[in-house]
């Protein structure tokens, strides 16, 4: 059984979870097992991410049950709010300890380097944030990499690339067929079906 944890926040990408959370729940679905996602928040109100769509969590920051997975999203509030909370780069610090994967998305890596796990590892982060990122010391930025395994973090790039470090993740876990399967069941293909030199 696997418990996937989705933190969330007041100016978080919505599909910086949600995009990890179909192929978390879709993997669950198609093992039949117990596996579960569970989103959690600081406070149990509504959040309102960044797009403005408003999400209740599951659990709070005092009171889930244990996780395997941490998943932090990126957005505003991973880059410019969250990394000075302590209650949550304090919880971020004492779950990663426990868990046996620790992941974020897009901008998510900046309050997995502010929460300490980062640090001196090499991450991904959102092309436009990679800079700001680095300069911030103690962490490798790769730039030409979806997504970045160092050891078990796993951080991905921008958005949508959350579905991939996801998709590989579920592989390390449970192989690749089963990944593969998800990947077809969420008809998931990496191709865009739109390239902006296509002739109108």
């Amino acid at each position: 059984m696997t418990t996937y944890g989705l933190l969330i926040f007041e100016e978080a990408e919505e599909l910086d979870f949600a995009g990890p959370w179909e192929v978390f729940t879709a993997s669950a679905m198609i093992r039949g097992q117990d596996d579960k996602a569970v989103l959690i928040a600081e406070q149990s109100g509504p959040v309102r991410c960044s797009k403005g769509m408003r999400v209740l969590p599951d659990h709070v920051l005092d009171d889930h049950p244990k996780l395997d997975v941490l998943l932090l999203p990126g957005g505003r509030g991973a880059r410019e709010i969250q990394p000075n909370n302590p209650a949550v780069t304090g919880w971020i610090a004492k779950v990663a300890e426990q868990a046996d994967w620790v992941t974020s998305v897009c901008t998510g890596a900046f309050l997995l380097h502010a929460a300490g796990p980062a640090k001196g590892r090499r991450v991904a982060t959102h092309w436009s944030w990679e800079n700001t990122l680095e300069a911030r010391g103690d962490v490798t930025v790769v730039r030409d990499a979806r997504y970045v395994v160092d050891g078990n973090i796993v951080t991905s790039q921008g958005v949508s690339a959350g579905i991939d470090m996801a998709l590989w993740l579920i592989g390390r876990i449970y192989g690749r067929e089963h990944a593969r399967t998800v990947r077809r069941y969420i008809q998931y293909e990496p191709a865009p079906p739109y390239l902006a030199d296509t002739p109108s």
